[in-house]
């Protein structure tokens, strides 16, 4: 099945990216910064070379540098974690009359965990909560009002994105990035 994105929401989903690292500029060399928005802008995790170009530019920031490599390469077991959780907790969403039906709208929300934890995974990397663009999470707000995006089962994911973030690396302090997101996200109307 095909659905068809209107005007309006092919237009939301421009606007609606999430990420700024527009307040890192003071502590980061503009190379560093660059590896972080390519990778935003190819809507990629960072690659083993952009982690080894930035530990290389900055060697304090190694040891979260490897826990970003880790929440990239157990991505797809965190999402899919993330995902049991929503639907445990929320048990028919994906079935006809759930908010998640038709399967094209439950493929998007679990697409949507990846690229949650992948912007997660640049603060962490950049040991910086304040990764999030207040005008990306506006358009993102509008977007999910215009899909009906079912905003508990989302956060539900967020919760769950973190909870096996936090498991897998329980030294690392994860939560604040996670908190951060779901902070904004429970803000939407």
């Amino acid at each position: 099945m095909t659905t068809q994105l209107s005007e309006k929401v092919k237009e939301l989903i421009t606007k609606a990216r999430i990420v700024s690292f527009s307040s890192w500029e003071s502590e980061y060399l503009p190379e560093i910064i660059t590896i972080f928005q390519m990778a935003d802008d190819e809507g990629r995790y960072l690659t083993d070379r952009d982690l080894e170009t930035i530990g290389s530019l900055s060697p304090q920031s190694v040891s979260k540098l490897e826990i970003a490599r880790q929440l990239r390469d157990l991505a797809p077991d965190i999402v899919s974690e993330a995902r049991e959780q929503v639907l445990t907790q929320f048990p028919g969403i994906t079935e006809p009359g759930g908010a998640l039906y038709p399967e094209v709208r439950s493929e998007s929300c679990w697409r949507d965990f990846w690229h949650f934890l992948r912007c997660v995974s640049y603060g962490v990397a950049g040991e910086r909560t304040d990764f999030l663009s207040e005008s990306g999470m506006h358009y993102m707000e509008l977007l999910y009002q215009e899909l009906k995006v079912p905003l508990d089962a989302m956060l539900c994911g967020l919760e769950g994105l973190k909870n096996s973030s936090c498991k897998r690396s329980p030294a690392a302090n994860l939560a604040p990035y996670f908190d951060r997101l779901i902070s904004d996200m429970t803000r939407f109307t």
